[in-house]
């Protein structure tokens, strides 16, 4: 039996538009129950603006702050933060009677300055903004450790000596992420000298971390395993119809999460049976489409993605509002199948090892597999050698036996 939805009856200066706002709540894919939920939210405020002769055009960050703060105060603990706000904010800015509410400014040293090296790395180096986030991500402890009693950077102090001891501290930490630490510091130690921030250069006291290029073995999943992951995917249902074919991007064609995430309608070419994919340092390249891969993306463009859905990316959430999926969602996609199918804990990257091991135990060469994957080097595909084992046979001395 479904629960009817209670729709509260809003009053005070946002009434005027209640009504407006359910239609768009609808347009976007929301639920009858969860657009009521929504609409109570928005009864709740507009009271609370009555009360103090407040006018749309007064719903700063400032307001939404001061009003949410007052409703956990009363004791709600349901609908309590900015982001409840959100579509309603949306819709009244799109309308032209509210203003865009945006997150305060960074409010200490320390992240202004965070914030000026975000800018230094988009607009001066021109990175991709993952990259530009993973840097940021990387020195905020470095930072965070020039905090001074009183709130204040410390950066007259900054010594080669400092450095040392941060990426030592680091690399005992977190061995596996300190090689891609101590370039994230560099950088930022780059942006201080030449912003006039420090005196002295000192991005080469970063010094490197020991580390063997293709020490390892590419961690593939065998072919039971992805039979597996798929195998667990409801395809009954819209996500589970969403998740398979995003699964089957990965494993057959061995894309990076990002690359599915931003992988648009336009960029299918059905008639060639060609997709565009988007990669890392802004490169666009072609590639054939496999017919079980076009028919899982077709199955979920059918049956599985929202009518509602608001841009043009091939996968979006599964939620309202029905936005593009993040290349973590696309990565918590594949952890979640991989527990479904009792695997434990699988990330997306492992797939594009299993898509490379598996061309090249069809035959392909380690040419072939690196325009797939589409690298830069062919050393990069070299590490592949490593799990070809019939051509590693014939490399091996035969032993000696008795005869040593």
């Amino acid at each position: 039996m479904t629960t009817a939805p209670c729709w509260a009856q809003v009053r005070g200066p946002l009434a005027p538009y209640a009504e407006g706002f359910r239609v768009e709540l609808e347009r976007l894919g929301y639920t009858p129950l969860t657009a009521a939920g929504h609409l109570r939210l928005v009864a709740h405020l507009s009271r609370w603006m009555l009360e103090r002769h407040l006018e749309p055009s007064a719903l700063t960050q400032t307001t939404v702050d001061a009003y949410f703060a007052e409703r956990r105060a009363l004791g709600y603990v349901n609908s309590v933060s900015g982001r409840s706000l959100r579509p309603l904010l949306d819709y009244l800015w799109h309308l032209g009677v509210a203003p865009p509410v945006t997150p305060a400014g960074p409010t200490t040293p320390a992240e202004v300055l965070l914030v000026q090296y975000r800018d230094y790395l988009s607009v001066e180096r021109g990175l991709a903004g993952t990259t530009v986030e993973l840097n940021v991500r990387m020195v905020r402890p470095f930072v965070a450790g020039l905090v001074r009693a009183d709130g204040g950077l410390d950066l007259g102090a900054l010594s080669a000596g400092k450095v040392s001891a941060f990426v030592l501290e680091q690399s005992r930490r977190r061995p596996g992420s300190a090689g891609r630490m101590v370039t994230a510091l560099r950088s930022l130690l780059g942006f201080l000298y030449i912003g006039g921030l420090i005196d002295t250069p000192l991005s080469m006291a970063a010094l490197s971390v020991a580390s063997w290029t293709h020490s390892g073995l590419p961690k593939g999943l065998p072919d039971e395993q992805v039979k597996a992951l798929l195998a667990s995917c409801d395809r009954d249902s819209a996500t589970g119809c969403r998740d398979f074919a995003i699964l089957t991007l990965l494993a057959r064609l061995g894309l990076r999460a990002g690359e599915v995430a931003s992988l648009t309608l336009s960029d299918v070419d059905w008639r060639r049976g060609e997709i565009t994919v988007r990669g890392k340092g802004n490169r666009c390249d072609r590639l054939p489409l496999p017919a079980d891969v076009g028919q899982a993306v077709v199955d979920y463009l059918r049956s599985g993605r929202p009518a509602a859905a608001q841009d043009r990316t091939v996968f979006v959430r599964a939620q309202a509002p029905y936005r593009t999926l993040t290349s973590n969602a696309v990565t918590t996609v594949v952890v979640n199948a991989g527990r479904r199918a009792g695997l434990g804990l699988i990330g997306a990257h492992r797939l594009r090892h299993s898509a490379a091991t598996a061309m090249l135990g069809a035959g392909g060469s380690l040419t072939e597999i690196g325009q797939i994957l589409r690298h830069q080097r062919l050393l990069t595909t070299a590490i592949y050698a490593k799990v070809d084992q019939c051509a590693l046979r014939q490399l091996v001395r035969p032993w000696p036996g008795e005869a040593a």
